[in-house]
C-alpha cells in the first residue's frame, strides 16, 4: 500500500508542479488558486508516514516523506503566509531549491527501487518539470532584461 500511495503523490506531485510552472506567467489567477490545493497533498504525505510504521516499512520512507512536508511548509510559509518575494534572494531561495531537489530524487528513487517502470516514469516526469521550470523562469529573465 505504502509503494503504491508513494507513486501516486510522486505523480500528482509532478503534474502539479509542471501545471503550475506552465501556467504561472499567463494565468496567475488560475494559479493563486490551484497553489493551495496543491499544498493539501501535506494530507497524504503525512498519512504515508502512519503506513511506514504501520507496514513496519525502510525509515527511508519516513525521511523522504518528511523533506516532502518540509519542502510543502516552507512554500506556504514563503508563498501563502509571509506572501514574500524569494526567488530573488539567495538566502531564502536556496533552502527552498535544496528541498525541492531532495523531494524530487526522493520520489525517483524511492519509487524506482520497488517499481521499475514507475521510477522511470517519475525521472521523466522531473526532467519535463525541470525543463519546464527553466524554460518559464528564462523567459520571464529575458522579458525583464528587455524592457530595461
Amino acid at each position: 500500500m505504502l509503494e503504491e500511495l508513494f507513486f501516486i503523490l510522486g505523480l500528482v506531485n509532478n503534474l502539479f508542479l509542471i501545471f503550475i510552472f506552465l501556467i504561472r506567467e499567463k494565468r496567475r489567477a488560475i494559479l493563486h488558486r490551484i497553489g493551495p490545493i496543491y499544498l493539501l497533498l501535506a494530507i497524504p504525505a503525512v498519512y504515508g508516514i502512519f503506513l511506514v510504521q504501520q507496514e513496519q516499512k525502510a525509515m527511508q520512507y519516513t525521511i523522504f516523506l518528511g523533506i516532502f512536508l518540509a519542502y510543502l511548509a516552507l512554500e506556504a510559509l514563503y508563498d501563502f503566509i509571509l506572501k514574500i518575494s524569494f526567488r530573488q534572494n539567495w538566502k531564502l531561495s536556496t533552502p527552498y531549491l535544496c528541498l525541492y531537489y531532495a523531494m524530487n530524487y526522493g520520489f525517483v528513487v524511492m519509487v524506482w527501487k520497488t517499481y521499475l517502470i514507475g521510477g522511470i516514469i517519475m525521472l521523466a516526469l522531473f526532467i519535463i518539470q525541470i525543463i519546464v521550470n527553466i524554460a518559464t523562469h528564462s523567459r520571464k529573465s529575458k522579458s525583464k532584461t528587455i524592457d530595461k
